[in-house]
């Protein structure tokens, strides 16, 4: 009797949580990267135009940066695709910043944490174009590293 008391318990707490119940899928888990904007960009017809891709890193992770330090880091890249009437010029990536795990002074790496910025330069010839890519990182903790991932970027570039 108790048993089956606390099973029927542990089910209604189950079916109550906000990480679903029991036939739920679930819960999804936030991105370790997300894009933030920009989702639309108007530039000059047939101009070289400089664009700021905003990211974020979630708390508590980093990813290493554009120009990782070690052999066998995967850095962080960005691949944008030529579109019809649109094409990337340039990418710059900002400077990661040094991390240093626990215990180890030594061994500093080159990583991004919270906001960070893309700089791309495009040219679009005149009309509505969308340019779309991958971001490429592989996220950390200061213990255990996510396999590598790819978030979609897209952009709405109107070009007048």
């Amino acid at each position: 009797m108790i048993r089956a008391t606390l099973l029927g318990l542990s089910l209604l707490l189950v079916a109550q949580s906000p990480f679903g119940g029991l036939g739920d899928k679930p819960a999804k888990k936030p991105p370790s990267v997300a894009y933030l904007f920009p989702e639309q960009a108007t530039v000059i017809a047939g101009k070289p135009t400089a664009l700021e891709l905003h990211f974020k890193v979630a708390n508590g992770l980093h990813v290493n940066s554009h120009d990782p330090r070690g052999e066998g880091l995967i850095p962080t890249t960005l691949r944008l695709s030529d579109g019809d009437g649109v094409r990337l010029a340039k990418v710059a990536f900002p400077p990661g910043a040094d991390f240093a795990f626990p215990g180890d002074s030594k061994a500093r790496l080159s990583v991004y944490t919270g906001e960070f910025v893309v700089h791309a330069e495009v040219v679009a010839s005149k009309g509505d174009h969308l340019l779309q890519g991958t971001l490429r990182y592989q996220a950390c903790s200061g213990n255990l590293c996510l396999p590598p991932h790819e978030i979609p970027v897209a952009i709405d570039v109107i070009a007048k």
